[in-house]
């Protein structure tokens, strides 16, 4: 039996290529191989045949998509692979192979839905950083901060006021991407992401990252802003701390930050930082956003601890190595724990999102 008639002939409906496929795919959906639209392909009750004339080219299926690539298809049927193998059509072996490797693709995606960890999420989160791209993106930013370290240290010998050249530098560059970096953890992990992200080919430019930076920084000012300034009066004026004033500010800024810094990232905006949408949020989830500022301030100081530990131990036999792989030690751990505390922050919105009812 000839071979075309085992297929559906029909026209992209947006360029209007005339495309082939094995008539089990009728009904389903594909990119047209030209143009690259979704088209979908008829069922065989809707298909009128196309005539085939040689004088003209117009007329004719190119033959360069006379077979529609079946690893285009998107939606592969369960029992289509077994047909194809039992040599009910004739279908080439490759796109056999692909449509069978897309099946298992899809079946894999429909058993692990978004969000679902492979282990238990408290020690999941740890690993939250060990993707690919996080580690790679990790290493971006030591090298950012070694590279703007660097310059901070010339241009103070260059000119008078080259220190504070260098911190601006050292903020502009290695800080903004940094944040910025945390703040798509935080957007990733708010989806449902469970490994740091891949930001490599849609990074934001050098002032969205500043303006990113400023938004933290504004976070920053709001809630701990406070007891910082009233820390710094006293110390400034060498007067004595009134421990009540002190706590209550302390208390304030350290209970409102994380829900500040999560406001400000999602809303991509300062106006996150409205205090009657802060307060309402708390209390809509009140018990489990307590458990979000406990495990949050309960990791810092833990992996505190372990950097102290782990600084203690390196071996001193050298002033230099010892400087060099303390540095080294402490910018890696510090960025690393950084991205922990950012997912933990947006696993807090994935889990609570209908609670907080922002309508990002």
């Amino acid at each position: 039996m000839d071979k075309a008639d085992f297929k559906i002939e029909f026209r992209c409906k947006n360029c209007g290529q005339k495309l082939s496929v094995p008539k089990i795919h009728a009904g389903r959906k594909g990119k047209c191989p030209r143009c690259k639209n979704v088209v979908v392909v008829p069922t065989l009750e809707s298909t009128s045949p196309i005539p085939r004339q040689s004088d003209s080219g117009d007329s004719e299926t190119d033959p360069k998509y006379s077979d529609y690539d079946l690893s285009l298809l998107d939606v592969p049927k369960k029992n289509e692979s077994q047909n194809q193998q039992a040599g009910q059509y004739d279908v080439p072996g490759k796109d056999v192979e692909q449509a069978q490797k897309l099946e298992e693709e899809t079946a894999a995606g429909e058993t692990e839905p978004v969000g679902k960890r492979k282990l238990p999420w408290l020690f999941d989160i740890f690993l939250y950083p060990t993707s690919k791209e996080g580690l790679i993106t990790i290493v971006i930013i030591l090298m950012l901060r070694i590279l703007t370290d660097i310059a901070a240290i010339l241009l103070s010998f260059v000119v008078c006021i080259g220190g504070i050249l260098g911190l601006i530098v050292k903020i502009t560059i290695a800080y903004s991407y940094m944040y910025w970096y945390f703040s798509e953890c935080i957007r990733d992990s708010a989806a449902g992401g469970v490994r740091a992200p891949e930001t490599i080919g849609n990074m934001s430019g050098l002032g969205e990252m500043i303006w990113q930076l400023l938004r933290l920084f504004a976070c920053y000012a709001f809630s701990l802003g406070p007891v910082t300034f009233y820390r710094g009066y006293t110390i400034f004026y060498e007067i004595e701390i009134n421990s009540i004033i002190f706590w209550s500010l302390l208390t304030y800024g350290v209970f409102f930050y994380p829900i500040g810094i999560l406001a400000v990232v999602m809303f991509d905006s300062v106006n996150g930082l409205n205090p009657i949408l802060l307060i309402c949020s708390i209390f809509s989830t009140l018990v489990k956003y307590c458990g979000l500022v406990i495990l949050f301030y309960g990791l810092g100081i833990l992996f505190f601890i372990l950097c102290a530990i782990v600084l203690s131990i390196l071996p001193r036999s050298g002033i230099i190595s010892y400087i060099f792989f303390t540095y080294i030690f402490f910018h890696v751990f510090s960025v690393y724990a950084l991205l922990i505390l950012g997912h933990l922050i947006g696993r807090f919105y994935w889990r609570y999102q209908d609670k907080l009812n922002w309508e990002v």
